[in-house]
């Protein structure tokens, strides 16, 4: 660790500008909350929604509250599983303080990320590393949803599950899904074929850097650690937790249909702002009307899902950011490499980047 004050004063000057984002962006959640609220009881077409939230059932509630924090708990262990040489207390912080970061900063979800670089530059770690980490990280928990999506729209379009339009918004919508997975999975034998021993332009360079990403995530898929399933709980537990929101006010949609419906809906949380407001509830409520659900059902049921899916991840964060950042002069102590077998993947992509 470094001990020259220039380098120690920018790292302070660091940490202080990350703590005033997480405020910054506290605060405009909070104005935007008020907002959303004051519009609720503004516009007369909202009084139906606001009559079901004043009905709610608190015991759903809770149990919604539950299943967060074990969405939650889901992303902390799959983090673990990915950056397996981080000391377990810091790799728990760190996962946490991403998670609120991401959720209050306006960057698209790239807040969390920026968070994790900041320290791992801090404690004089390899941030091209971390970059790399994060990519497989990232890479891992998508392909848990695009399977989610292929899985739940092969089930619906087989009959098995139900949704409306069986053909169009389900059996489609699987395909993709494994379209989508087939592609990336093969995207490092495409990236081998193309390489011709020069540079190759920047599509050659994307898919080179690519394939190391996704040779890595099939490493973590084909020796996996019981801590997989930490990205699977942090997908399905955010699923179940809608299907409750929808409980508290009496009927649930189908499974089929809220799976198709939450994981096409929530592309609208692209839209980098605070807390996704605004976008996350209007991509959900459109796509749970599309899939069948009732307009004040789903917009009730997604204001309560969005309200417990930001402010969970955002104050278990912020305490996890609050005991961090005393702690980021300290050094950093990493585990041991993996066995020599889990790290082929890392050889190959090495080879591809000198090809």
């Amino acid at each position: 660790m470094s001990t020259e004050p220039a380098f120690d004063a920018r790292r302070e000057d660091a940490a202080q500008d990350e703590g005033v984002r997480l405020r910054r962006g506290i605060v405009s959640l909070v104005i935007l909350v008020i907002l959303v609220g004051a519009l609720l009881l503004a516009v007369p077409g909202l009084e139906d929604v606001v009559d079901r939230l004043q009905r709610v059932g608190p015991g759903w509630i809770a149990l919604a509250v539950v299943l967060e924090v074990a969405s939650c708990a889901g992303y902390v262990v799959a983090f673990r599983m990915v950056f397996y040489r981080v000391p377990a207390l810091l790799a728990i912080r760190v996962a946490l303080s991403e998670m609120a970061f991401g959720a209050v900063v306006p960057a698209g979800g790239a807040g969390g990320i920026a968070l994790g670089a900041w320290v791992a530059k801090a404690k004089g770690g390899s941030l091209r590393r971390f970059m790399e980490r994060s990519a497989v990280l990232f890479l891992l928990t998508s392909a848990v949803n695009v399977a989610t999506l292929a899985l739940a729209g092969l089930l619906v379009g087989a009959g098995l599950l139900h949704a409306p339009h069986r053909i169009v918004l389900g059996l489609v919508p699987g395909l993709v899904g494994v379209a989508v997975l087939v592609f990336f999975w093969y995207l490092p034998l495409l990236a081998g074929l193309l390489a011709t021993g020069r540079d190759g332009g920047r599509v050659a360079r994307w898919l080179r850097t690519t394939a190391g990403v996704v040779e890595d995530t099939k490493a973590e898929v084909r020796h996996p650690s019981p801590r997989i399933l930490g990205a699977v709980a942090y997908l399905w537990c955010d699923i179940a937790m809608l299907w409750v929101s929808f409980r508290a006010f009496g009927e649930a949609p189908p499974v089929g249909a809220l799976t198709l419906a939450f994981l096409i809906g929530y592309l609208g949380n692209v839209i980098p702002v605070p807390g996704g407001i605004g976008a996350l509830d209007g991509g959900l409520t459109a796509a749970l009307v599309l899939y069948g659900a009732d307009p004040a059902s789903a917009a009730a049921a997604v204001l309560v899902y969005h309200a417990i899916v930001l402010w969970i991840p955002t104050l278990l964060g912020t305490i996890a950011f609050l005991r961090l950042r005393p702690t980021i002069h300290e050094p950093i102590v990493l585990g041991p490499e993996r066995p020599p077998h889990l790290r082929r993947a890392a050889r190959t992509r090495a080879h591809a980047d000198q090809l």
